[in-house]
């Protein structure tokens, strides 16, 4: 539970910054934004600083997931190379707010999130400087300050997209769409104008397959509408585990306190497929009734693997979930009451401060 709570917190404090920037941030906001106590937040950090160290920590940790066994699986380096950079590129599509704090906004943090910043970089400067060693016989090869360099172009490309998704109108192409380029950039100084010009046009590869997730699983967030991050999986989940949840219902099970946030999530999962609205031809006011369609059963089952959901992981807060969510599963009345005593059971102290908040 701690952990949940933990990651929440940081969740929140990655979006927060994607929305308004590091000067902005304020703890009451983070607070508010997790659905935590203040009691809570001090527990798990000493102060907003600690917490968003935290957070970009997290979206490291989270990339390097992604980017460190690909790039391994490979037993060249511009093929190691490619494989990291279609990972890092899919993880700031897939994870938007984290992807945004680790390559914009940590430029904005204090000394402790720079010097972070610094340490991931020299990770990053000494797997390109490789590129030397792979290099023609004879070639001149390049001083190792070339890779500080493309290091930083390289990041430099992916802010100035980041920036431009964040304008308005805002600018939808994905960032897997800078793959090629970005390949060219940083192939150049090592292989050659050639090899350069060569992986322009070069596909990225696909996404390395989730154990235990059905063919397919992985889908693309373009496909549904929505970039699969930690918390669509929980939305996923919450409509998995409790079929015909209504918006708040939905966003109590997965730990989303803001009603405008999963509205506009859960229209986007429906445009895209993922979920159907039961209730729609019924009385009007009635409150929504979502359950995955068949695509977005699989869909979920891949991001439960990608980021180890269990069911211990969704929750109630409120009484008037559960009583919702024993009416769409078709529950009876005794099971929805034993939920509702689990839930309060788990909730503590918390549950009084989370329902004035969702009323």
């Amino acid at each position: 539970m701690e952990e949940t709570l933990r990651t929440k917190i940081l969740e929140a404090t990655a979006e927060l910054v994607a929305e308004r920037g590091v000067a902005a941030l304020t703890l009451g906001e983070m607070i508010a934004r997790a659905g935590v106590t203040r009691r809570i937040f001090y527990e798990c950090f000493d102060d907003r600083d600690a917490a968003l160290l935290a957070a970009f920590d997290l979206g490291v940790e989270r990339a390097a997931q992604r980017i460190v066994p690909a790039y391994a699986a490979q037993a060249r380096w511009r093929d190691g190379i490619r494989a990291g950079v279609a990972e890092l590129l899919r993880f700031i599509d897939e994870e938007p707010a984290l992807g945004r704090l680790c390559i914009v906004h940590s430029l904005s943090g204090g000394p402790a999130l720079l010097r972070r910043r610094a340490e991931v970089q020299s990770s990053l400067w000494t797997l390109v400087d490789r590129g030397r060693a792979e290099g023609a016989a004879g070639r001149n090869e390049p001083p190792p300050v070339v890779a500080e360099g493309v290091v930083g172009a390289v990041l430099t490309v992916i802010q100035t997209r980041l920036l431009v998704q964040d304008e308005d109108p805002p600018d939808e192409r994905p960032a897997i769409e800078l793959f090629g380029s970005l390949m060219s950039l940083i192939v150049l100084p090592y292989l050659g104008a050639g090899a350069a010009r060569r992986e322009l046009n070069r596909p990225a590869p696909a996404p390395r397959a989730v154990d235990g997730a059905p063919t397919g699983a992985l889908t693309r967030y373009e496909e549904i509408g929505v970039r699969l991050t930690y918390r669509t999986g929980r939305v996923l989940q919450a409509i998995a585990l409790y079929p015909g949840a209504s918006n708040r219902e939905v966003a109590e099970r997965a730990g989303i306190v803001d009603q405008g946030q999963i509205s506009k999530l859960l229209s986007r999962l429906e445009a895209g497929g993922a979920i159907a609205n039961e209730s729609e031809g019924t009385s009007r006011g009635a409150p929504n009734a979502w359950r995955l369609t068949e695509h977005g059963e699989r869909v979920e089952h891949g991001v439960r693997g990608r980021f180890g959901l269990g069911q211990a992981d969704i929750g109630g807060s409120g009484g008037n979930s559960d009583a919702g969510v024993a009416r769409g599963a078709g529950a009876e009345q005794g099971a929805g009451a034993e939920q509702a005593t689990g839930a309060a059971k788990g909730a503590g102290a918390e549950r009084s401060s989370e329902e004035r908040r969702s009323r």
